[in-house]
């Protein structure tokens, strides 16, 4: 059974572990699914039988008469897996496990999870569960509760996904507050079998399900979630509330890409390229939730605002510009449509100010006007409380307009007292109210996302032609040494097969070695030294940079070798690489880090010295597309230097992005690499060329023997 059917839509539900007991989870799930009159047959299942709530209980599944399409399970964990074999044996589907007591509970339950997985795998089943809190389905035809959430849940348009039981239990009971309704629910608990990922790949298609949103504490498979997320989030809207911020594993990283990334990092990038919109609180993911409920999707950013006071419309103004969206340029019809009744006073200029005065007459008019305005695509109209004007009857006659208009979103900003909105909770409205100007702001600026979201392109992963064999043999040479770390040179080597642009360069073992190498360049040059046990150069005055002369190298490389030998690090040292000087104080910073659960993450942004301080820096989840890369490079504030701020020649974006892609692809032919860094990626004043300067790359040493002594003989990379 590919789909979840059985379990969102059954026509008939056994409640194994139903109890006549009052306030166990037995008896609640019992009540709820006759409180919400659930359209189909209700078998309560218990070892005593008899009635209860009203109906014959059946001392075991397999004494049911009828067909069973769902099982809800609240019996003790250690009768579960009994339990599952009597649903297979009755031709049960469909399991809802709530029984705690699995892999919560330490190494036996895991064990137990594990067997409850192979023979819902081996019966055809879908489970979920266990350790969970319930299914909801709202649907007219259906209306099951099938959760021991205190409170009936409301109906509406919204897929919600919880990973945690209590918080969703929590949620269902505040949903009429909230002004809110779902269209189905699931409780996925351990997520033994049914996760996050099924769910939205069950709703991609459900008409009753508009937007889908998601709280989670992990993402079990970040590869699988981000091809359907990607799909999905086309069709609508999808919000993550995803728990668990902290940068644990990112402190023991040693390059500069691994100590700025970390496992929250890993989760924004991913969601940002799964056109997931995140938020970081309940309260923000609720409020977003209720815009799109009430809202279509607008046709461009352009912002129209109504108040009656001025104060609260220029905070609004300021509010959409911050957010990057325009101000919408009324037009010359509209302001004569406005001011033949708006009295003189009122300014007709966006935003429009009605004054103090303004009757509910004037509110329905100008909203009436502005949505007929072919420049504008949002709106926010304002209301604070005058002269005696009731905030409901206003609210009212904007949804009256609303109803009739349907097409553009306009969000209520109502400055008035708490009652207001709780009055708006036992109304059906048709569009989102706010107390404040800033979160009618921020709920268009969501709509404007997921716009944005559905109009980009969908980017391709492009592969170059490289010279992955050499790449292979300059990792072989360090991994034969017992080096996990490979020096500056071979770094700059496995980049140069992988056709980045790198610095001309030549490495020399003695100082005459280095002299003729400066000769063939041309000076200026910068002397670097490469060292099997001293990575990070700078610290011990390994670079020397801006040499003008034979004389001067030879003065540089003579006070290097002077000063490893005084610290003890000659012994280390391989020998020094003479590379071209490339002019330009534009440095720029590209690299990868892998994180244990997500992955290799790309990162590019502000370089040099600065980077650990500015951190003006962006992730993506690796393989990048060429969209990917394109987003990363304008996401970042060095952006405008790298368009050629004062004067300085703007920098090849194009290459930038290939450099990126590149590296991308580097990374997926060699999946052992841990840790990659060119810092800097200088911008030449010159061409505007982005150039490793430096380059240090990490493998994780026993994977990367194992993977090249696999391939070895029967691949590119050995031939």
């Amino acid at each position: 059974m590919q789909n979840l059917d059985k379990i969102m839509k059954p026509k008939s539900i056994a409640v194994i572990g139903a109890s006549t007991k009052e306030h166990t989870i037995g008896s609640d799930i019992m009540k709820r699914l006759q409180e919400y009159k659930f359209n189909g047959n209700i078998y309560p299942v218990n070892p005593k039988g008899g009635i209860i709530e009203g109906l014959q209980a059946y001392t075991s599944v397999l004494e049911i008469p009828g067909e069973v399409d769902l099982a809800i399970i609240v019996v003790n964990a250690k009768f579960v897996l009994s339990t599952i074999d009597q649903c297979h044996e009755k031709g049960i589907k469909g399991l809802c496990i709530i029984t705690a007591g699995f892999k919560e509970t330490g190494k036996e339950g895991a064990e137990a999870e594990k067997q409850l997985l192979e023979k819902v795998r081996e019966y055809g089943m879908r489970c979920v569960g266990p350790n969970c809190l319930g299914v909801v389905n709202t649907h007219p035809e259906i209306r099951m509760d099938g959760c021991f959430a205190e409170s009936l849940p409301e109906r509406g348009n919204i897929g919600f996904v919880s990973q945690s039981g209590a918080l969703g239990g929590g949620i269902l009971n505040i949903l009429k507050d909230l002004n809110l309704g779902f269209a189905q629910f699931i409780s996925i608990g351990n997520q033994a079998d049914v996760n996050a990922e099924t769910a939205l790949e069950y709703w991609e298609n459900e008409e009753d399900v508009e937007q889908i949103l998601l709280y989670m504490e992990s993402i079990q498979n970040p590869a699988n979630f981000r091809k359907l997320a990607s799909r999905i989030s086309k069709k609508k809207p999808i919000l993550a509330l995803k728990a668990g911020r902290s940068a644990a594993g990112a402190s023991a990283a040693s390059s500069h890409t691994g100590s700025l990334a970390g496992a929250d990092k890993a989760a924004n990038a991913l969601l940002n390229q799964s056109g997931v919109i995140r938020e970081y609180s309940l309260k923000n993911l609720f409020a977003t939730a209720k815009v799109f409920a009430n809202c279509p999707i607008p046709k461009g950013d352009r912002v129209a605002i109504i108040t009656n006071s001025g104060g609260p419309g220029i905070m609004a103004t300021d509010a959409v510009c911050e957010y990057g969206m325009q101000m919408a340029k009324i037009t010359d019809a509209t302001k004569e449509k406005l001011r033949s009744f708006l009295p003189s006073a009122a300014s007709v200029k966006n935003p429009i100010d009605m004054i103090a005065s303004a009757p509910i007459e004037h509110y329905k008019e100008t909203l009436k006007t502005v949505i007929a305005d072919e420049n504008v695509d949002m709106i926010i109209t304002i209301y604070l409380p005058f002269l005696g004007l009731k905030d409901i009857d206003v609210a009212k006659a904007l949804m009256e307009i609303k109803a009739e208009h349907p097409e553009k979103p306009v969000i209520g900003v109502f400055m008035t007292k708490s009652e207001f909105f709780s009055t708006l909770s036992d109304m059906d409205v048709n569009m989102p109210f706010f107390m404040y100007a800033e979160e009618a702001a921020d709920g268009l600026n969501r709509l404007n996302q997921q716009r944005l979201w559905m109009e980009r392109p969908e980017g391709q992963i492009k592969t170059f032609d490289v010279d992955k064999a050499r790449a292979a043999e300059i990792i072989k040479g360090s991994l034969a040494e017992g080096r996990a770390q490979l020096t500056t040179r071979e770094s700059i080597d496995v980049l140069d097969a992988y056709g980045i642009r790198v610095c001309k360069s030549g490495f020399a073992t003695n100082e005459e070695e280095a002299i003729s190498i400066g000769n063939s360049i041309g000076y200026p040059v910068v002397m670097k030294m490469t060292s099997k046990t001293t990575s990070h150069k700078t610290d011990v005055g390994g670079v020397r940079v801006n040499i003008q002369s034979e004389e001067q190298l030879r003065a540089e490389y003579k006070d290097l070798i002077s000063k490893l030998e005084e610290r003890g690090l000659l012994d280390g040292l391989e020998g020094v690489i003479i590379q071209e000087m490339v002019k330009g104080n534009r440095e720029m910073v590209c690299g990868i880090a892998t994180d244990p659960q997500y992955g290799p993450m790309m990162m590019f942004g502000l370089g040099g010295v600065f980077i650990e301080v500015m951190k003006d820096v962006t992730f993506r989840i690796a393989p990048l597309t060429d969209i990917d890369a394109k987003e990363m490079i304008k996401s970042v504030k060095a952006y405008k230097l790298l368009e050629g701020a004062r004067g300085t020649t703007p920098a090849q974006m194009e290459q930038i992005e290939e450099t990126l892609l590149r590296l991308s692809q580097l990374v997926n032919d060699f999946k052992f690499i841990d840790e990659l860094d060119i810092n800097p990626l200088l911008i030449s004043e010159k061409t505007g060329e982005g150039i490793a300067v430096d380059g240090r790359i990490k493998v994780r040493l026993e994977e990367a023997k194992e993977t090249l002594a696999e391939c070895c003989g029967m691949c590119s990379c050995c031939h």
